[in-house]
């Protein structure tokens, strides 16, 4: 049920000037606007909470994923789809030509004027996405946007031997969903590609270069080996970018000590059938709901978080994992 909430009356009053010297003059006061930042590796379930969200509250969701930005790939990107947003509003998601860069820099002049318009329609930003330079360009490299806005970062986490076990059963559901056919579809086997650039950066791109050029001219066997191997790849790329995004929101958290809220979703990723949705709603969604409507109305909000520096990343066999996770 959508919460009909007023969000200008829980605006923080903030001074904007403050007149030093002999100057009798009263400070101009504007209220703070809310942000919502919903944070975590790949796979932990970002969209959905935002979308969860974004239904429960006045809200439109902003992503801040660096390969979602860009026009096209949607398999190989994991985009939202129509169905999956539940008509919530979203922005800044394939938008961008697939053969630029879209830097972080593009992101915080975009997002802040997605952000702005938002608020303006007295509706609150939910900003969504595993690119934590994009988080920290627009969250700590932009002053205006600090000074303007008051933000909340749920951060959506699950044990790692875990996610590495879903992110790799998530590729084999891609594959399955045509991911082979829609890099084959942009593939030039007459030209070496530049991987660095746009959307060919994206993880499942480059990891079959060698299978396209090969599959023409080898036989049956041969092809199927290169196949698994790509296959494999990706889901070891895929592991070990949820490892590094991670291990960069405990270095954000420790440096800028942002406002941060953690959610452990380890058991409902231990979950399957009927079970999983309502567990998810008892430990994500709900205690999420509960913190974003304490955020909106300037109530004590904390909640238990642990501290980046207590936080030990266990040594895991990354590749061993992710070939063997669904094999």
């Amino acid at each position: 049920m959508t919460m009909r909430l007023s969000l200008t009356a829980y605006k923080q009053v903030q001074p904007r000037v403050n007149f030093q010297g002999g100057l009798k003059m009263k400070p101009f006061f504007r209220r703070k606007d809310k942000v919502v930042f919903v944070v975590g590796p790949t796979g932990t379930g970002k969209s959905r909470l935002a979308i969860d969200l974004a239904t429960r509250f006045p809200a439109e969701v902003v992503n801040c994923d660096k390969m979602q930005v860009y026009k096209g790939l949607d398999i190989v990107t994991n985009k939202v789809t129509e169905e999956e947003c539940r008509g919530v509003p979203h922005h800044l998601l394939g938008i961008a030509d697939p053969n630029a860069n879209f830097t972080s820099d593009d992101f915080r002049h975009h997002a802040s004027l997605v952000v702005e318009s938002i608020v303006t329609r007295d509706r609150l930003p939910i900003i969504a996405g595993g690119s934590n330079s994009y988080i920290e360009a627009l969250a700590n490299d932009d002053p205006e946007f600090r000074l303007r806005y008051e933000c909340c970062f749920l951060w959506v986490d699950v044990s790692l031997p875990i996610l590495y076990s879903f992110v790799s059963e998530r590729v084999d559901r891609m594959v399955k969903a045509g991911l082979i056919d829609e890099v084959r579809d942009m593939f030039d086997p007459n030209k070496f590609d530049d991987y660095s650039q746009g959307i060919k950066r994206a993880i499942g791109v480059p990891e079959l270069d060698h299978f396209l050029r090969n599959e023409a001219i080898v036989d049956a066997k041969t092809r199927r080996k290169l196949l698994d191997e790509a296959i494999d790849k990706i889901k070891e790329n895929t592991c070990m970018l949820a490892s590094r995004q991670l291990q960069k929101i405990h270095r954000l958290h420790s440096i800028w000590n942002w406002n941060m809220h953690r959610i452990d979703a380890t058991p409902v990723f231990l979950t399957s059938g009927k079970e999983v949705d309502n567990l998810w709603d008892k430990l994500v969604a709900g205690p999420s709901t509960m913190i974003v409507n304490q955020f909106l109305c300037d109530k004590n909000y904390a909640s238990p978080i642990i501290p980046s520096e207590s936080i030990k990343m266990e040594p895991i066999s990354v590749p061993a994992m992710a070939a063997g996770a669904t094999r």
